[in-house]
């Protein structure tokens, strides 16, 4: 187990064995039989008692494998702040003077004017890089977790479950002594280089990521999760095409995907814990994480679990490992001797009686320490710490006003991926207070963000924000409704709030339930399995769209004009289809369809006592007249490449020969055939898109490589430009225009990888 007592044994005693033969040479016949000590590192007797078990979490052990974490860790977060905290792109999200509407979680929470919060950014990087070095150690914490949680809690759309955990281990590390290895403090401080930590350390933060792989499969026990929804689309991922040999897609998706990611999370956290199964573990952890840095953008979070792996292994894994090296590289690697000196956080047991050499070991052992009162208290909070943690995840029962149909603001429960949504239909609509006009509004307008869909409390702080720019329009007291429709893990879109309620006026706490939510469907979740039926049964050209609604209520569609054959058919319930330009209501039933006019308005009632269930089938008759004509053209440029076309191709075919130049692109030339243009375009981002694919590795590397330096350049460009601009002030509009267009340069192939994700999508990439 990797608990490790204190060995306090001579430097000259210290002989080249491993982390277990060093504690079987220490311990008595007594110990080295017992099954619990071999298991957990302790003795039932060291929790028998308050004042064992104080003793036992203050424990001296060795500071090695908590160094290492502490350096890992600090470097991956001052990466993490260039990405995904946003420093890159902080000017776009703060730019001071425009109306953004934010969704902070207390709302007297704003930001700095935008120079301020690329200094805020900046206090964090530092903070980030003196973790990493152990410099000035608990200054370095404070200035990490004091900005980092101040910029998490001011948007809560961002949030997601590994940048609580960051913030969580950055608190931790603030109340650890992880800077006695491995330090520039323990250069500075004698008494702080190579010294004891207590055992509390590694118990806290071992136990936070037991949590976070542990509570992570609980909450996969979810039947969605259990019958393969949630993540249904990953299967097709190239990372899976191993699978695909001996697996059909519906397979992998339920027993890879699905049933090995519950199974990986529910099992990992014990298996890390064990010396027998340890290594296991830790090759299928690996591999998972390395595996979720290819699937999602999740930045830095994969290659943070990976350096929290080592914290299960003997703490001084780091003398063993680095031991092994060349001795020409010793004075550059974390030092492997001498053994660790005592230290005041840890209480130190009496040296065990005996003769001989357990005699001269005694005389080198640390006096012993009784716990003081900063001992219990540690141990009181890391008990109180670990029970909050475990609590946390389920305590949706106290804060009702966040939980829709998933519990709680997502991000601190550790519900990692169970749940998938899609948005088909998102009006909002705005009354004036005094004229009564009625209009509309663009979704997302005076936002960035997205999660406000799915979220009642940032519904209502989007809904106070547009109520208070509104007014700048010439609309006096808006009244706002929202008629958003989702669908979760591939259910019926169905609405999630109320489209009859006026959100601004809406009551709103986060200790009682949203009055406005609507229930989800889950009655109908067995449909899912009809869905694949009927999608199945439709050719490629053809879509569908399954709609669920509430009695009393209608869903305002209109079909576009590129949708030339569309209808509706009824499922379940009962409806009233009104075709708004003919002023006629049609009746129907469960079974019965009917034909929906394109470009015009149509309303569909739902009369019966329970809720309706129907879908749309449609053809997008404009894209499948274009794909036949991009089959025609593909055909036609074959036959001249091959000799086979004889004729003379028109001027406005031409380009299918000589293809096209940088005029041609953009449309200038009005000799060219629209569809030949927009033709030869997706040729070429296609082929463009195959030339990555098959890339080299070191090709891929470069492109990676490529695109990161010139994110972090960009961020640190403009943090120096903000820096300047508090510092001096504000140059001439002329030469800030220089500076940052200059932070804005990018190589031509990373401008021209955001240019090909607009076009195919990431899936394809």
């Amino acid at each position: 187990m990797s608990v490790e007592s204190a060995p306090y044994v001579e430097p000259s005693k210290v002989k080249k064995k491993s982390s277990k033969e060093n504690k079987q040479a220490i311990l008595a016949p007594s110990e080295q039989t017992s099954t619990v000590k071999r298991l957990f590192g302790f003795e039932k007797e060291d929790i028998s008692s308050w004042h064992r078990l104080v003793c036992l979490l203050n424990r001296p052990t060795d500071p090695a494998s908590l160094g290492i974490f502490r350096f890992l860790f600090g470097m991956l977060m001052a990466l993490d702040i260039t990405q995904e905290r946003g420093l890159s792109h902080l000017d776009y999200k703060y730019l001071d003077g425009a109306p953004v509407c934010r969704f902070p979680l207390f709302n007297f929470l704003k930001p700095l004017p935008m120079d301020w919060m690329f200094f805020v950014y900046f206090v964090m990087f530092l903070g980030a890089v003196g973790i990493m070095l152990g410099c000035f150690y608990r200054l370095a914490c404070l200035m990490f977790i004091s900005t980092y949680w101040y910029v998490f809690f001011l948007d809560k759309t961002t949030w997601n479950n590994h940048s609580y955990l960051y913030g969580l281990i950055g608190f931790q590390l603030t109340l650890m002594d992880a800077n006695r290895y491995w330090s520039l403090d323990g250069l500075r401080d004698p008494r702080k280089r190579n010294a004891h930590v207590p055992l509390w350390n590694y118990t806290m933060l071992r136990t936070q990521i037991f949590i976070v792989y542990f509570i992570a499969g609980v909450k996969k026990l979810d039947a969605d999760w259990v019958e393969g929804y949630s993540m249904k689309y990953l299967a097709h991922h190239w990372l899976f095409d191993p699978f695909k040999l001996i697996l059909p897609v519906e397979l992998i998706n339920l027993m890879v995907v699905h049933g090995g990611g519950l199974i990986l999370d529910l099992t990992a956290g014990y298996l890390l814990f064990f010396d027998a199964t340890r290594p296991v573990a830790a090759a299928f952890v690996s591999y998972f994480h390395c595996m979720n840095s290819q699937l999602f953008s999740i930045g830095m979070f994969s290659y943070t679990m990976l350096a929290t792996s080592p914290l299960f292994c003997y703490p001084d894994w780091p003398r063993c490992f680095f031991g092994r090296f060349p001795e020409f590289l010793q004075p550059i690697l974390p030092f492997i001797s001498p053994p660790p000196i005592p230290s005041s956080s840890c209480v130190y047991p009496n040296p065990p009686s005996g003769s001989g050499e357990q005699q001269e070991e005694a005389h080198a052992a640390p006096k012993p320490t009784t716990p003081s009162f900063k001992h219990k208290f540690r141990a009181i909070f890391t008990i109180l710490y670990i029970t909050e943690q475990f609590f946390l995840p389920y305590s949706h029962f106290i804060t009702q006003g966040y939980n829709n149909w998933t519990n709680g603001l997502y991000g601190y429960s550790w519900d990692m991926m169970v749940h998938s949504r899609s948005h088909q239909h998102v009006k909002i609509t705005y009354t004036d207070g005094v004229t009564g006009d009625v209009g509309y509004l663009n979704p997302g307008v005076f936002t960035q963000s997205r999660r406000w869909k799915d979220h009642g409390d940032m519904l209502k702080q989007y809904a106070t924000c547009l109520s208070e720019n509104l007014p700048r329009f010439n609309i006096s007291d808006p009244e706002i409704y929202f008629d958003i429709w989702v669908s979760i893990n591939d259910r019926f879109q169905q609405r999630i709030f109320d489209p009859r309620v006026d959100i601004v006026k809406a009551d709103w706490s986060p200790f009682q339930p949203n009055s406005w939510l609507m229930p989800l469907l889950v009655d109908l979740s067995p449909w899912r399995t009809k869905f694949e039926e009927i999608e199945g049964s439709l050719d490629n050209q053809t879509e569908v769209v399954f709609i669920a609604d509430f009695p009393g209520l209608y869903l305002e569609n209109y079909v576009s004009e590129d949708l030339g054959n569309t209808s509706v058919q009824v499922l379940v319930g009962q409806v009233n289809v009104e075709m708004v330009d003919e002023k006629k209501n049609y009746s129907l039933q469960p079974g019965e369809k009917m034909q929906i006019p394109a470009g015009a308005y149509h309303k569909v009632y739902t009369v019966s006592e329970g809720p309706s269930c129907y879908m749309y089938i449609y053809v997008n008759t404009t894209e499948a007249e274009l794909q036949k004509n991009f089959t025609k053209l593909s055909e036609l440029q074959e036959k001249v490449r091959n000799g086979t076309e004889t004729e003379p191709l028109p001027p406005e075919l031409q380009p299918l020969i000589t293809g096209l130049d940088d005029q041609d692109s953009t449309g200038d030339n009005s000799v060219i055939d629209p569809v030949v243009r927009v033709f030869l375009k997706r040729q070429k981002r296609m082929q463009e898109v195959k030339k990555r694919r098959e890339a080299s590795l070191i090709e891929r590397f470069q492109r990676f490589a490529s695109k990161k330096y010139y994110s972090i350049r960009r961020g640190f460009l403009m943090t120096a430009i903000a820096l300047r601009n508090l510092a001096v002030g504000l140059p001439s509009l002329e030469q800030l225009t220089r500076e940052v267009a200059y932070a804005n340069m990018k190589e031509t192939e990373t401008s021209q990888d955001e240019h090909l994700k607009d076009e195919v999508g990431h899936g394809e990439l």
